[in-house]
């Protein structure tokens, strides 16, 4: 007899795919989940392959085993019995063939000399029967093969399956004798085996867990060296943002992380010096108005001393202006007087710019105050004032001044009379807005009305001012801690609208250790 692969049935277990979407917002989080996926993956695979390998291996020697011994047992005990053996004789050899050293259960299945079906088990009448052995098994053991001299030399074949019968495997095997004779199945228990792997399986599950968890305390390390050089980046990139831009990293290493703290030193030097010379250059140019500003104070004085005899030489009714040089004279007049508003405006701006400007609060009632502002400029025919008397600020009188008389006359100016100024309340802002009934300001220049010395000439042909007014307005509204803005009415005209705090006490406060000041033991230099 020869033996042939027979078929293997298995199981196949269910599969449920799951989808879990993660967002890590840690960096860390991130290396650490990659690292152990990645380690879950290779013992798992090792541990899956190990598994297999072990188990075919175990299987197929068991199996070998149990099949070369009842295939020997069944040549030299069920050859041994006459075609046509009776029950007895059955049993007997079943019997012997079953004490074997492998241990089997055997099933002899044979016709008497009465053409009877006889049966001769080993395990008396509860042991195994012909119902036990699975059916395409008796048909591939009960089908004789075609004989052939190049392949086939046999009519039958020794057959074998695995089957599991309530949750122990068990192996299955049948041949029928050549030449006449008894049909032999055998049983034979792999539930040693079964208990061998799962034992190694459970040794593999524990290892995979033992090399994830390393796995975890390698990507936190790994993590830990890899993030530390760049947390400390991060702090020295946040350090240079706040302006301290003598900011270093210490450089130790070849890595890239030390290419990234090179980079990172040679930006910040670069940086450093850049802004170092735009400071250099914005403070000479502050310098240079201001001392031009100084400067044009003096002759400008006596200019104007000049330009006021003038004046009031061409209010007098004596005429004594030659009527031929009267034009001209109104122009000098004229331009001098711009002239002495372009150098205090320039003053002005030089200490908005220098830093050095300061408020002097006082408590002061806002009617009151916007009309002596308008009083004073003789507006009061062309504005309508629209406030309540008893809405008290505490804020810098001179500044508010400054602020109205801005916007005020750039109304008058630009967008024509009546100009309305309404003041108003909300929650603890002091709200005043200016309107105009003038064509409105265009959306292109919206944008740019407190820029300095821009001037929109397209709209605003009649403009003699020097374009520094809007913008000292607005600077004044920010030393209070308030804003200006621009924009056009539905109803036509352009509102400007001043929002201040009702109390700017906090902002004369002398403030901490800011600029320039170090925290205790913080020093220019980190490590990376």
């Amino acid at each position: 007899m020869t033996d042939a692969p027979g078929g293997i049935r298995g199981w196949r277990p269910g599969r449920k795919g799951v989808l879990w979407r993660l967002r890590f917002t840690s960096l860390r989080l991130r290396l650490v989940v990659v690292f152990g996926l990645v380690a879950l993956t290779a013992a798992v695979s090792a541990s899956g392959i190990a598994y297999w390998l072990n188990r075919e291996a175990v299987l197929t020697r068991a199996q070998d085993a149990v099949l070369r011994d009842f295939r020997q047992e069944m040549q030299n005990r069920a050859g041994a019995l006459p075609v046509h053996p009776t029950q007895d004789e059955l049993m007997r050899t079943a019997g012997q063939m079953a004490n074997s050293s492998q241990r089997f259960s055997v099933l002899l299945v044979a016709e008497d000399t009465d053409a009877k079906t006889v049966y001769g088990n080993s395990g008396g009448l509860n042991g195994f029967s012909l119902e036990d052995v699975p059916k395409s098994l008796r048909t591939a053991v009960n089908k004789q093969q075609s004989v052939s001299a190049g392949g086939n030399k046999e009519p039958y074949h020794l057959y074998w399956q695995r089957v599991t019968e309530h949750g122990t495997p068990y192996l299955v095997a049948g041949t029928r004798m050549i030449g006449g004779g008894p049909t032999g199945y055998m049983l034979k228990s792999l539930e040693p085996e079964a208990k061998d792997l799962n034992s190694l399986a459970w040794s593999l599950g524990i290892a995979t867990g033992l090399a994830l968890i390393g796995s975890a305390l390698l990507a936190q390390a790994a993590a830990t060296t890899v993030l530390k050089p760049v947390h400390r980046l991060g702090i020295a990139a946040r350090r240079l943002g706040e302006g301290k831009l003598d900011t270093r990293l210490r450089v130790s290493g070849t890595d890239e992380l030390a290419e990234l703290a090179r980079t990172f030193n040679q930006t910040a030097e670069a940086l450093e010096k850049r802004v170092a010379d735009m400071a250099a250059r914005d403070d000479a140019s502050r310098r240079f108005v201001a001392d031009m500003s100084h400067e044009l104070r003096t002759p400008l004085t006596a200019i104007t001393a000049v330009v006021e005899v003038l004046e009031e030489e061409l209010d007098a009714e004596t005429g004594s202006v030659d009527p031929m040089i009267e034009p001209a004279v109104r122009l000098v007049v004229s331009e001098t007087k711009r002239l002495g508003d372009l150098v205090e405006n320039l003053m002005e701006v030089t200490r908005f710019d220098a830093g050095t400007a300061r408020l002097v609060l006082d408590d002061v009632d806002l009617a009151d105050q916007i009309t002596a502002c308008i009083d004073a400029r003789a507006w009061l025919d062309a504005v309508d004032l629209d406030a309540e008397r008893g809405i008290h600020s505490v804020l810098d009188p001179r500044r508010l001044d400054v602020i109205l008389a801005n916007l005020i006359g750039n109304a008058l100016k630009h967008g024509g009379s009546p100009v309305r100024v309404s003041v108003r309340l909300e929650d603890d802002d002091l709200v005043i807005a200016v309107r105009d009934h003038g064509p409105g300001i265009p959306e292109d220049v919206l944008p740019h009305v407190f820029d300095r010395f821009y001037k929109a000439s397209a709209s605003r042909p009649r403009s003699e001012g020097s374009g520094l007014g809007l913008s000292i307005a607005l600077e004044n509204a920010h030393i209070h801690g308030g804003e200006i803005t621009a924009a056009n009415s539905p109803e036509g005209g352009a509102v400007f609208t001043l929002r201040l705090p009702r109390d700017a006490s906090a902002l004369t406060e002398e403030p901490g250790a800011e600029n320039g000041e170090k925290a205790e033991g913080a020093g220019p230099e980190e490590t990376a």
